[in-house]
């Protein structure tokens, strides 16, 4: 079991659809987030019990969800309060379908891995890592937000320091897909043959 981790905007996603494509069974967390919040998720009544603006003909709009908690700690911990039961419930099921196939390596793309306790369920951690200033120009370009909101959403993050710390490999990001391939095909490799 490989877990996959990375701060906001590293490229974590690149890494997740490359271990896809080759063929390595991938539970993306984000996506588990986007379902549960979509029209008649999981997540939505209890959302629209608590902040009835941010849903939308029975889904959740997440730009109107993201302004309601922003700056708002306690919002936070109430969001994530339903959010990750939800998510922990989709994981745990993920595991027992791979377990049922006997899958040799799968992966569990979390942005929150550490701070959520999913570590837990890995043989071994890779985080993505990139630089700072690539980092806030995708999160601005791809959420649509300054650069205060962005700094904002990295704040609530583990330090990049601490994650790497903890990680058992390390992916550089931000140079190029190319090199991020590499980079995966070598860790993939030497996976394999350790297995």
């Amino acid at each position: 079991m490989i877990g996959l981790t990375g701060g906001m905007g590293a490229g974590k996603s690149t890494v997740a659809h490359f271990l896809c494509r080759a063929g390595w069974p991938v539970f993306d967390a984000d996506r588990a987030v986007h379902a549960l919040q979509a029209k008649n998720g999981a997540a939505v009544p209890a959302l629209a019990r608590l902040w009835p603006e941010t849903v939308k003909e029975g889904a959740v709009d997440r730009a109107a969800l993201r302004q309601t908690v922003i700056g708002h700690p306690e919002r936070i911990a109430a969001l994530e309060a339903i959010i990750h039961p939800l998510v922990r419930k989709a994981r745990q099921d993920f595991l027992r379908q791979m377990r049922r196939r006997r899958m040799r390596f799968c992966v569990l793309d979390i942005p929150l891995l550490f701070e959520t306790g999913a570590d837990r369920d890995c043989d071994l951690v890779v985080v993505v890592t990139a630089p700072l200033p690539v980092r806030l120009r995708r999160i601005m370009r791809r959420r649509s937000m300054s650069e205060a909101q962005a700094r904002a959403l990295l704040s609530r993050q583990m330090s990049d320091n601490e994650r790497n710390r903890r990680a058992d490999l390390l992916l550089r990001n931000g140079l190029s897909r190319g090199h991020t391939a590499q980079q995966m095909k070598r860790m993939m490799r030497t996976l394999e043959n350790a297995a």
